[in-house]
């Protein structure tokens, strides 16, 4: 196995509204997990590496519906079975629901101007949503976490390293 090794790219310059900061910084995660799975080869890509079972792809299927539920406002009523992506869809397809529900969120994310309102919760009537802030915080959070993870996840897989 011969190491790839990409340059690090350094976070983001964004701009100096709280709201640009998240979401930039967000933005950064969301690519680095993509760009993680982006080549990884089969079956490896969906192979758990790990005593828990986690893999690369089972991580970007996860964070696809973290997505949707926190600012589509989703329901999913098996969180542990969103660690496994679907055995009959390609990595590429995988990456490609990934990146479309982070467009649908920042779809939701560009009508919001006050951090400080609930995101819509469609599917639970009568109960608000997380504060946008709330949201975004927990997304860096949950994305950067789980970056991690995919980091040493396609080391394993290939040696390859860097964002």
């Amino acid at each position: 196995m011969s190491a790839v090794r990409r340059h690090d790219t350094p976070p983001p310059r964004t701009g100096s509204s709280e709201s640009e900061v998240l979401r930039g910084f967000l933005d950064y995660l969301r690519a680095s997990v993509a760009a993680k799975a982006a080549g990884a080869p089969e079956p490896q890509v969906r192979t758990a590496a790990v005593a828990s079972g986690t893999n690369l792809l089972g991580l970007v299927n996860h964070l696809a519906h973290v997505e949707r539920a926190t600012f589509l406002g989703e329901r999913v009523t098996d969180w542990q079975g969103t660690f496994q992506a679907p055995p009959d869809a390609t990595a590429a397809e995988v990456i490609a629901r990934y990146r479309e529900a982070v467009e649908r969120a920042n779809e939701v994310l560009d009508g919001c101007t006050d951090l400080s309102a609930p995101l819509s919760r469609r599917h639970r009537p009568g109960r608000p949503g997380p504060s946008v802030r709330w949201a975004l915080t927990h997304m860096i959070e949950e994305t950067g976490r789980h970056a991690g993870h995919a980091d040493i996840l396609r080391e394993l897989i290939d040696g390859a390293t860097g964002r």
